[in-house]
């Protein structure tokens, strides 16, 4: 939990501790009480059944406001690489298992396979605010770049080391958090939403307090 007392609470809904740094690290100072999944051990994650980052996103967020009885919000992300039909897309998190060494091993066999050491490719969040039984905001974010010949850096978390990023001349593993935040799909996404919280929730009174 993270805020004064008193304030309006907004639920995190994340369970991916990288994610969760950059989200909070975005809202900081934002008039609401965050709080995260931590605070409530006993939700399960619901399965993520939806066709696209929105759906997913969506799915999400109702799920936990819900069953936190509070505002919530949550993301969903992932990379698409042009010269795979755009995969992983939304299976991301779990395309070739959780281990992102085995992920990239994965995509440069895939690219070898096509000839290739490099592709376009970009990254993709979607944001979605529910409360009481409704979405209420929503906000995309996307980066481009392309694949990196081979992975580099030991910043940030998931894809960041193989995603090169032009304008910066690396990889956004190669860069600190504030650096990515200026300009990944998820510091655009969250960036609006913050813009969007108080004309949003602050006009009412919160869900219930859990």
């Amino acid at each position: 939990m993270t805020g004064p007392a008193g304030l309006p609470p907004l639920l995190i809904a994340t369970s991916n501790q990288g994610k969760l740094r950059e989200i909070l690290a975005i809202l900081d100072g934002v008039p609401f009480e965050l709080r995260t999944l931590a605070d409530f051990p006993a939700i399960d994650a619901p399965e993520e059944t939806g066709r696209t980052f929105a759906d997913n996103a969506r799915l999400k967020a109702l799920y936990y406001a819900e069953r936190a009885g509070l505002p919530a919000v949550a993301d969903d992300s992932g990379i698409e690489i042009d010269a795979l039909d755009n995969a992983p897309g939304v299976h991301s998190a779990r395309w070739h298992g959780t281990d992102y060494p085995t992920k990239f091993a994965a995509i440069y066999r895939e690219l070898a396979a096509r000839g290739l050491t490099t592709s376009p490719a970009r990254f993709v969040a979607h944001v979605a605010l529910a409360d009481r039984g409704r979405i209420v905001a929503e906000t995309t974010g996307v980066i481009r770049g392309e694949i990196a010949p081979q992975p580099r850096g030991t910043h940030g978390f998931g894809y960041d080391p193989i995603f090169y990023y032009p304008p910066y001349g690396c990889t956004l593993a190669e860069v600190d958090g504030a650096r990515k935040a200026a300009v990944s799909h998820r510091g655009q996404a969250f960036t609006a939403l913050r813009a969007r919280l108080l004309s949003t929730l602050g006009a009412s009174p919160p869900s219930k307090q859990a």
